[in-house]
């Protein structure tokens, strides 16, 4: 996981890369008057038309809608080579709406085609694949009449339930000893309430991950893709019918134990049993007040704070199996009201798969969790990082790289942006030392106090 990056790039950041300037000449048959109208007769006839080097083929899902249209001839021809990207202005294109659709295609040695509108994707044009080639690719746009646009698709929310009755025991089974260390819990809240993140390496118990990686890698998981295309593209696990070993740390995720375990990596109010923030100073000041008299009387306390630790776990599983006092109803209503939730799902990345950021785009404060599993030998130039940005803002925040038995924590305002890069063909180097790994999974969940 990186912080902020400098402003200066190295070797070693991944980041935008710059576009060479190439000046493409167009044949003086592309404007003659005579082959305009013939291109236009073949559009209107619904006809492939060639002449020379290219031709035009007439198909996609547009074409049927925009049979009025006339090609403006203010094109855009970028070069593209390896390890350079399409740059934005004619990646965003294909995605500006019905009332200028856009045409883009590519060119590689022996072959030519011109595309009918929204036939090309902006993830195959943004790579060349070859060392040796360069890829021309030309876009431009179609002038028509304005259409009515389509009401705007709303997603149905995530549903979002609070965690799963489960006392300390969960904790002790999974979990790496380490991180149950009231002490070390102090340290990790510290370092985390100064930066809003932290990664957690070796989180889980190193039998219990092994067994974990051993059933995502046999292949009894049934996997469904995630769409639309113009905001991800990735595949999720049918929760339903996963292995017990997977279904066990699905449910360690949203179990009681774990919340609590949270609030104290965080300092954030994930559980009831966790003090609020008064609560936090006021134990600050007693702690400080112990301590100056402790050291007046010569006297010294000790505690076993693990133990005080698993009390307060049972405290909470005795309190949510109703072993409880009497509560003041506006107590109670007030408890309801903010009852901590999740939300959660266990992905597969490979070849292709990213998420992007969009317009409706919800933001608000909420604590990501991601626990990464299968990632030997992953390198950040193959894409699949998680990258924090501020609304309004193309600087990264945050930069968050898989990496094997790691959980990382992430704290979010509403000003803040997500996205998973998109996986490149470089990604498939992972084969060459792992022959039957494509990419590497993880358990991605979000927590709201």
């Amino acid at each position: 996981m990186n912080g902020k990056r400098p402003a200066e790039s190295g070797p070693a950041r991944v980041g935008k890369k710059g576009k060479k300037e190439v000046i493409a000449e167009f044949s003086d048959a592309v404007t003659e008057e005579t082959l305009k109208k013939q291109v236009a007769e073949a559009w209107s006839r619904r006809t492939p038309f060639s002449h020379g080097n290219f031709c035009l083929k007439i198909s996609g899902p547009g074409f049927l809608t925009f049979l009025k249209l006339t090609w403006n001839q203010l094109l855009t021809c970028p070069v593209l080579n390896m390890n350079l990207l399409m740059p934005y202005s004619a990646m965003m294109m294909s995605w500006r709406g019905v009332e200028l659709p856009s045409f883009c295609t590519s060119f590689l040695p022996g072959t030519g085609a011109w595309g009918a509108p929204w036939t090309c994707t902006i993830l195959m044009v943004s790579e060349v694949l070859s060392e040796e080639k360069s890829r021309l690719s030309i876009s431009g746009w179609f002038h028509g009449p304005s259409l009515t646009r389509p009401p705007n698709y709303f997603e149905p929310l995530i549903p979002r339930n609070p965690h799963i009755p489960q006392d300390h025991e969960i904790l002790y089974e999974w979990i790496n000893p380490t991180y149950l260390d009231m002490d070390y819990q102090a340290q990790i809240q510290e370092e985390f309430e100064e930066r809003s993140e932290i990664l957690l390496k070796e989180f889980l118990k190193t039998e219990k991950f092994a067994k974990v990686c051993e059933a995502l890698e046999k292949g009894d998981v049934e996997w469904s893709s995630r769409g639309p295309p113009n905001k991800r593209f990735y595949e999720k696990a049918e929760e339903s019918k996963l292995p017990d070993i997977l279904k066990d740390c699905m449910g360690l995720f949203r179990s009681e134990a774990l919340f609590l375990l949270l609030s104290n990596f965080t300092g954030l109010k994930l559980h009831f049993l966790a003090p609020s923030e008064e609560e936090t100073e006021d134990k600050k000041e007693e702690e400080a007040s112990c301590a100056a008299d402790s050291t007046e009387e010569g006297t010294s306390q000790s505690s076993s704070e693990p133990e005080n630790n698993q009390a307060a776990i049972k405290s909470s599983s005795q309190q949510s199996s109703g072993q409880t006092d009497p509560v003041p109803a506006e107590d109670e209503a007030k408890k309801e009201s903010s009852v901590p939730t999740c939300q959660g799902e266990l992905r597969r990345w490979k070849t292709g798969h990213y998420t992007l950021i969009h317009d409706n785009s919800k933001t608000e404060f909420a604590l990501d969790l991601l626990f990464y599993c299968g990632c030997e030998g992953w390198e950040p130039e193959y894409g699949g990082f998680t990258s924090y940005i501020a609304k309004g803002e193309d600087e990264e925040l945050l930069t968050v790289n898989p990496e094997n038995n790691s959980l990382a924590l992430v704290y979010r305002d509403r000003e803040t942006l997500k996205f998973v890069k998109h996986i490149n063909h470089r990604s498939l180097e992972q084969k060459k030392t792992f022959p039957n790994r494509t990419g590497f999974w993880d358990f991605s969940f979000v927590y709201y106090e």
